[in-house]
Order: structure tokens, then sequence, then C-alpha cells
């Protein structure tokens, strides 16, 4: 799931998090953390909110785990589709990239001009300007091919 280095790096985080050195993060490891952090307010429902998700110890390979889930973690693909089978009412399979783009910068949480080209730098985008959605939410949910070679 990870690289070395970037396992090492959560290994550091790990022990930055584990105040007590015993090998698990509990309640009195985060709220030390916290207050190290400058945040000394932390209620104890939000810290055992924190260790529900682990259901369980945390210990390093749980916390790994967890990281896994949310750095990837991702809305399943059928999901996607659907959402984006509302910009598209005839059923072709594309939705027009400048007509997304408004979409994008003027609706709910709207996004800067430089996060749509970011997203579309991955998009598939014929000719006539249309994305081809259906590939899209393939690499949203499993990656994009050119950047893992």
């Amino acid at each position: 799931m990870f690289e070395q280095s970037q396992i090492q790096e959560f290994k550091e985080a790990f022990g930055c998090i584990d105040q007590n050195r015993d090998g698990v993060i509990n309640k009195s490891d985060l709220k030390e953390t916290y207050g190290q952090l400058g945040k000394v307010n932390v209620s104890d429902e939000e810290l055992e909110s924190m260790l529900a998700e682990g259901k369980g110890p945390i210990n390093f390979t749980v916390f790994l785990t967890l990281f896994g889930e949310k750095l990837n973690g991702t809305d399943p693909e059928e999901t996607i589709l659907a959402a984006f089978k509302l910009f598209d009412p005839n059923a072709t399979g594309v939705v027009n990239k400048d007509e997304f783009k408004r979409l994008l910068m003027n609706q709910a949480d709207k996004f800067t001009a430089e996060e749509v080209d970011q997203a579309f730098a991955v998009a598939p985008i014929d000719v006539a300007g249309n994305i081809d959605y259906k590939s899209l939410c393939y690499i949203i949910t499993h990656g994009d091919e050119k950047e893992e070679s």
C-alpha cells in the first residue's frame, strides 16, 4: 500500500503520537499530542471518536491501515458514476469540459481555476472538449496507469 519511505514517515509520526511509548495510541497519548500542538480544549468525546475508528487498540499496523483508508479512500466507482450521470441526461457517456468547469467553479464547494486544471490534467478529454466520465471514474478509483509507470 505504501512505499518504504512512507512507512518510515508514518512510523516516526506514530512515535510522536505514542507519548508513553507503549506501542499503542490511547486517549492520553492523543490529548498530550494535541496539547503539544497548542490545542488544549479537545473533548473526551472527540478523542474517543478518533480511537473508535481503529475498532480496537491502535498499534502501528492499525495506524498504518487507518491512514491507508483515509489517503486512498474514495467513494465506490458506481457512486461517482451516478453523480456524473446527473450531468449527462442523454446517457452519452461524456460531459462537456467547459460546462463542467463552469459548474465546478460556480456551484456548492466552488473550485478555483487552478483546482479545475489539476482535475482536468488526468481527465480523458477528446478533441471536441468532452470528458469521458466513465474512464475518469476508473482513474479516480483505481489510479492513472500513466502515473504508475
